[in-house]
């Protein structure tokens, strides 16, 4: 194709792709059918990954739980077995360890099958300011928020491939799309997290495995304690979120096939802004909207993802 004639392909496709968008915020897509899928979720012995679990159990899937905390996990066994599913096995699995988290993938694939939805859950916040942070908790927060994603994909991606069938879905946060004063460490892991997936997505596309869909979850700061005494400044316009509205929500967006999910709302506007704004006004409205005072009542403790 010459010049112009991608050009004009691309204003057509443009105005098509916008109509289409409009026209879904008011008729929203079909749920998919997910009976008969395997689920693997880390970081499911509670919180977020506990109620995602508990949000599948009565789809007919077969539920692949993961964490470090076995009685956790137990109970989510427990809990998602009560709402209907038949199908749970749990592992333990520290997910910033490579060798662990290769072996336990074979013993799943072996003792379950084929991983096709694929949630990375799992994380950890230290709450520290950089230069107040031990290399030794820098180190565990890259492994836990980012790296586990690089061996999870590569131990379940090849399957969903060789079907062209299959469903990853990043849970990273909205300090993966925005720098906040005192989680360098943890604004990084998710930054990278959000590229990571982003890039896997564009290389699945461009190898015509369209079959094999992504989901990058970017949520403002849940209620799970987790950022135990934080505040927002503002709760109409950035809420603490309600756990069970964020898990519903990443369902309801696993089952659209739904690319991107920010929430709450307000999170698109602030990206919108962010990426055309000067830079001093980008700071100034970090700081109305609390980005540089969020952490200032932290409990300092290194907290699990939940």
């Amino acid at each position: 194709m010459n010049f112009l004639l991608e050009t004009l392909q691309v204003i057509i496709m443009s105005i098509y792709y916008n109509m289409e968008a409009f026209v879904r915020l008011f008729i929203p897509p079909k749920n998919k059918n997910v009976t008969g899928e395997i689920v693997l979720i880390t970081g499911a012995g509670s919180g977020i990954g506990r109620l995602m679990a508990e949000k599948f159990a009565p789809l007919g899937v077969s539920l692949v739980l993961w964490d470090i905390n076995q009685e956790g996990m137990k109970e989510t066994s427990r809990l998602v077995k009560e709402k209907g599913a038949t199908k749970v096995h749990y592992y333990l699995c520290d997910c910033s360890d490579k060798a662990e988290v290769y072996r336990v993938a074979d013993k799943v694939k072996r003792e379950v099958g084929d991983v096709s939805i694929l949630i990375n859950n799992a994380g950890i916040v230290t709450g520290r300011k950089f230069m107040d942070a031990p290399d030794s908790l820098i180190e565990k927060t890259i492994e836990v928020n980012t790296m586990a994603h690089f061996w999870t994909y590569k131990a379940f991606l090849p399957a969903m491939t060789a079907n062209n069938h299959g469903h990853l879905v990043s849970i990273a946060s909205s300090a993966g799309l925005i720098g906040v004063n005192g989680l360098a460490d943890y604004c990084a892991s998710k930054f990278a997290a959000v590229g990571f997936a982003e890039s896997v997505a564009l290389e699945l596309l461009a190898t015509g495995k369209d079959g094999v869909k992504t989901t990058i979850v970017c949520p403002y700061f849940i209620n799970t304690g987790m950022f135990d005494g934080c505040n927002t400044k503002w709760p109409l316009l950035l809420p603490i979120l309600d756990p069970d509205y964020v898990a519903n929500k990443i369902i309801e967006a696993i089952l659209t096939d739904q690319v991107y999910l920010l929430l709450p709302k307000t999170m698109y506007l602030i990206m919108g802004l962010k990426n055309i704004m000067p830079v001093k006004l980008g700071i100034l409205l970090g700081m109305y909207l609390g980005a540089f005072n969020f952490m200032d009542a932290f409990k300092g403790r290194v907290k699990k993802e939940e």
